[in-house]
């Protein structure tokens, strides 16, 4: 292992022997598990109590956000396919959402196996896969929000234009082709993800870059940040703009149409799950950048700290179906009939946004909004 002064400056962090800086701060999630595992003999003598608190604390929470995030993200998965009137281009993105967050969780108790036996005890093929399902998760969720809100920029600033393409096969096509990018540029985690066996004799799963070691991982590092963080949150950004800048400018109107109206509360729910997961997953990304530009001083409360960030980034898959619940009437409804809280009827009846019905139906309100509008003018 070649040590570095940055290695130096994180004396709490393992010392992994295939990797030259701290890899406690990585983009994988997975390696929580291995800063209980390599170089942490000294702080387990300072701190033995805090160190095995911290692991148990952080075990159970990995726990409860899986048994949580896969309760919550099926039920939006069922009442989608299970109701016509949730089959609307928005809920096909969800539904995909929420398919990447389900197999996240799937890969939760592999990590908390992992933390809590400070060994991982299941073969190298499992480890690829749990890994390739950990770092997916980054990717599919980000991309199809950043599909999401540039769909919300098209109902909302080009309603007439965009019916063409807002369209329940062309969002199953774009959302298989969502899958397929977020395949490939997850192609680094499914090619070096591996077994490597410390002193001890005891083995992690992590990710077994190749030489130049510093290198791959500083670029990997800036590499999750860019694809899987701020490029496409520069696009989301960019379609509100665009939405606020026009909905100021066209002066819409509270009571404008009961189209508008709903389209608004999309729009509205969308928003919030995007700013909710920034808020999830920003701390993370901090800590890995800064991991790699030395800002930081190793203690055990900010490895604690991070494991808690690390949690958060995954408790982001188990908030989405409470948004839901709270933010969209339709999801309300069909989560109390699904759980026979309130037996809620219509639901079966088919709504789409693609029929030349509801074209029509656009039209009339763009010209009945002319009109009160040219009336409020000679007023």
């Amino acid at each position: 292992m070649v040590h570095t002064d940055k290695m130096e400056a994180w004396p709490l962090l393992p010392a992994h022997p295939n990797i030259s800086l701290p890899e406690t701060l990585f983009s994988n999630n997975f390696i929580p598990g291995n800063e209980s595992d390599f170089g942490l003999e000294d702080d387990r003598v300072i701190t033995p109590s805090f160190d095995q608190t911290s692991s148990v604390v952080i075990t159970f929470m990995y726990f409860v956000v899986c048994a949580v995030g896969l309760c919550g993200n099926a039920l939006v998965m069922y009442v989608i396919l299970r109701y016509a009137k949730m089959k609307t281009v928005t809920n096909i993105y969800i539904l995909n959402l929420a398919v990447a967050d389900v197999l996240c969780m799937l890969s939760l108790p592999f990590i908390a196996i992992q933390l809590a036996l400070l060994h991982w005890p299941f073969g190298g093929a499992i480890c690829r896969i749990v890994l390739t399902l950990d770092s997916l998760n980054q990717f599919t969720s980000i991309f199809f929000l950043t599909v999401m809100s540039i769909d919300r920029y098209l109902a909302v600033v080009h309603p007439i234009k965009s019916t063409k393409w807002r369209k329940p096969l062309v969002a199953k096509t774009i959302s298989l082709a969502m899958w397929g990018v977020s395949l490939l540029v997850n192609l680094p985690i499914m090619i070096y993800s591996g077994l490597n066996t410390n002193k001890n004799e005891a083995r992690t799963c992590t990710i077994l870059w190749p030489e130049p070691r510093n290198t791959y991982y500083t670029a990997f590092i800036f590499y999750m940040f860019f694809v899987g963080f701020f490029l496409p949150l520069v696009v989301i950004c960019l379609c509100y703009l665009f939405i606020v800048i026009k909905v100021r400018s066209s002066g819409m109107r509270v009571g404008s149409s009961k189209r508008k109206r709903s389209e608004r509360k999309v729009t509205r729910m969308v928003s919030i799950v995007v700013v909710v997961f920034v808020l999830c997953w920003l701390p993370f990304y901090m800590f890995n950048v800064a991991s790699v530009t030395g800002s930081l001083t190793a203690t055990p409360v900010l490895k604690s700290t991070f494991d808690f960030v690390v949690v958060l980034g995954y408790a982001n898959s188990c908030a989405n179906p409470f948004l839901y619940a709270f933010l969209s009437d339709n999801f309300k409804k069909s989560f109390q009939n699904v759980l026979c809280i309130k037996r809620v009827s219509g639901l079966d009846e088919i709504e789409r946004s693609d029929s030349h019905q509801d074209r029509a139906r656009m039209v009339n309100d763009i010209i009945t909004d002319a009109h009160s509008a040219g009336l409020q003018t000679s007023i």
